[in-house]
């Protein structure tokens, strides 16, 4: 029967339950301090020292028991026959032979054959009193040092080692008994608090504050380019998080892409000396833009089509959306600004004439009336955005994705109010698919990387380009970071392609998520591990005895019941196999910036008082008024 190591094959001898580690502590102090005196004894200490210290230790303990023990101890004699005590300086290391007995381990010395001695002999036994003795060779042989005096530094050096050694060895007999009592870890992600984060990945990138420890929590550089996501409920702790990376991004001089659906980011981070960009329709801070401007080659207007009109679930209605697709692919070729896009739309002659021996001519041919309205009225659902965008007259600036991801020069801010969402929706989408499409390219040498900060990603209708952006976007070196509610909301959005892009992202960061199917998936994105376990029996009676087993178990290392009971800013953040777990405090940021600044747009009044629904008079209607005025007033003058 052979032994084998406690883990991957079965264990044949009960481990042992007692501190092994601090016992193994203790065993290398010892061999350390038999090691130091034996140093002691072979090259500090005199020979006349290690003589007698056998009888020096014996005084010294009998003498507390009784008075008198007998002893030889070693004495000189010159020629006349005159004796005393052996002295320090008559003796050197050698040996000197006996008539009776054993050699003695000395020899005398040149100084002593000097003084006339010539002999060196072991004395008869004679009884002497212990104390005095043992006061005796305190002070003409040791020098006035104690037995424990005299191995002080071995005894030290034996100590220190030992208290060196100790916080180890507890740290890891209270592991290995833990591991023992509730089972250990053989596979799987490691649960570790920040501290610990830092210790195995070494992070040398963005990083995020944490209560539990006074340096950031920071992954990998190479890491920032495998994107990051976090996933949480409403009020979780998103937001501030994000935050915490917007400071960095700033700090480092590197430009964003910051998707702010609720105008907190802007209020905090826009920065017009920088060159930041608001995109906005009904933000007076909104430069001219116009998907015209956007296009170096004709093959270019299809993105920009696909990013408007979505595809549907539905196939019998994909005629309904690619068609719109190629319609208005083709009038972007024609330059027009998007005021006359719409005008177009609203003008079926307009796009009959525009589509004209085309291909497209056949789709909306005016003998298939319903398929005709049905494209021309999908054709159209994209008008409302359009014409909220600034005419290029009125406009102070100009923007173009295209020219910007050439220069990356400040940060831009897609905002929306919660009332104007839905109708700018389809604007958001095309410009982050632009500004996506047009930064795949790998940097040059004097470009700055590109973070793409998407909170609330699931408001923003289908983005065609993202998942190429987070499937190819780390060669350009620009990092994404996706914050949104639940997997169920990019499963609607995006169907099966949910699943990659939520694996894409290499850090993980997920908080409170109540809705069970999103908590269950987060238990299994961050992984089960594999623990074996102990099993012990005892027995008793007759045939006394322990019987234990060793059982292999797989659970997952934090369940969907944790998620779900997740306070409020609290985390996990998974990196590989290392998962942390964290939480962090509210600091706000002042905000400096107002979160928007309207812009008057036309044909944007109400033409009747929303209070009392009485309608209000035309500008036409007011002319008129004012001129009949005029006529009765010098009517009256007559």
């Amino acid at each position: 029967m052979t032994n084998t190591q406690w883990g991957r094959k079965e264990t044949i001898v009960r481990p042992p339950h007692y501190p092994v580690y601090s016992f193994g502590a203790v065993f290398v102090a010892l061999m350390v301090t038999v090691v130091c005196v034996y140093l002691h004894l072979a090259f500090v200490m005199t020979p006349l020292q290690r003589y007698y210290l056998s009888c020096y230790a014996e005084t010294g303990f009998v003498g507390t028991m009784r008075q008198r023990s007998e002893y030889q101890l070693v004495t000189v004699a010159d020629r006349q026959r005159h004796t005393r005590p052996v002295a320090e300086a008559d003796v050197q290391p050698g040996s000197t032979p006996q008539l009776i007995g054993k050699p003695i381990p000395l020899a005398l010395s040149p100084a002593a054959h000097a003084s006339g001695v010539v002999f060196l002999y072991r004395g008869p036994k004679v009884a002497y009193m212990n104390r005095p003795l043992h006061d005796y060779l305190r002070r003409f042989v040791y020098d006035g040092a104690s037995v424990l005096g005299i191995f002080g530094i071995p005894l030290w050096s034996g100590l220190a080692v030992f208290l060196l050694q100790l916080p180890f060895a507890v740290r890891k007999d209270v592991r290995r008994l833990k591991e023992m009592k509730y089972g250990r870890l053989l596979k799987g992600p490691v649960l570790v608090s920040p501290n610990g984060f830092n210790k195995v990945v070494k992070g040398d990138g963005i990083g995020f504050k944490t209560t539990e420890s006074k340096e950031l929590m920071r992954i990998p550089l190479r890491a920032e380019g495998q994107h990051i996501e976090i996933m949480g409920d409403t009020g979780a702790g998103k937001s501030r998080l994000v935050m915490q990376l917007l400071a960095q991004i700033k700090e480092r001089g590197h430009s964003a892409i910051v998707y702010d659906p609720a105008c907190e980011f802007v209020q905090r981070f826009y920065d017009a000396d920088r060159g930041d960009i608001i995109l906005n329709p009904l933000d007076a801070r909104c430069p001219y833009w116009g998907p015209s401007e956007e296009l170096r080659r004709r093959a270019e207007a299809r993105a920009i089509a696909a990013s408007l009109y979505q595809p549907t679930t539905d196939k019998k209605g994909e005629f309904f959306t690619e068609t719109p697709q190629k319609i208005f692919a083709h009038l972007l070729t024609f330059g027009p600004t998007p005021q006359e896009l719409v005008e177009w739309m609203a003008n079926p002659e307009e796009i009959d004439r525009r589509v004209q021996n085309t291909e497209m001519a056949m789709m909306i041919a005016k003998g298939a009336q319903q398929q005709r309205n049905g494209v021309l009225a999908s054709l159209g659902l994209i008008a409302d955005s359009l014409r909220m965008l600034p005419r290029k007259e009125k406009a102070t600036s100009h923007w173009t994705a295209t020219e910007w991801s050439e220069h990356r020069k400040g940060w831009i801010f897609i905002t929306s109010k919660p009332s104007e969402r839905e109708a700018l929706r389809p604007l958001h989408s095309l410009w982050i698919d632009l500004l996506v499409l047009r930064l795949l390219n790998e940097p040059k040498e004097s470009q700055h990387p590109v973070w793409f900060v998407l909170d609330e990603l699931a408001s923003l209708q289908r983005l065609p380009q993202l998942h190429t952006a987070i499937t190819e976007n780390r060669k350009a070196k620009n990092p994404l970071i996706l914050g949104f509610q639940g997997k169920a909301q990019l499963e609607m959005i995006y169907g099966h392609l949910a699943e990659v892009m939520l694996s894409q992202p290499a850090t993980k960061i997920f908080l409170k998520i109540t809705e069970p199917k999103a908590a269950e998936w987060v238990s299994n994105a961050i992984g089960k591990v594999e623990i074996e376990r102990l099993r012990e029996t005892h027995s008793t009676g007759l045939r006394a005895g322990n019987n234990f087993s060793v059982e292999r178990q797989v659970e997952p290392l934090v369940l969907d019941s944790e998620i779900s009971g997740l306070p409020d800013r609290h985390a996990f953040l998974k990196l590989g196999n290392t998962v942390a777990r964290f939480s962090f405090a509210y600091h706000d940021i002042p905000a400096t910036q107002p979160a928007f600044v309207p812009r008057p747009l036309d044909d944007d009044d109400l033409t009747f008082d929303p209070k009392t629904l009485t309608k209000k008079p035309s500008q036409t209607d007011a002319i008129e008024e004012a001129a009949e005025s005029v006529q009765a007033g010098f009517s009256l003058g007559d």
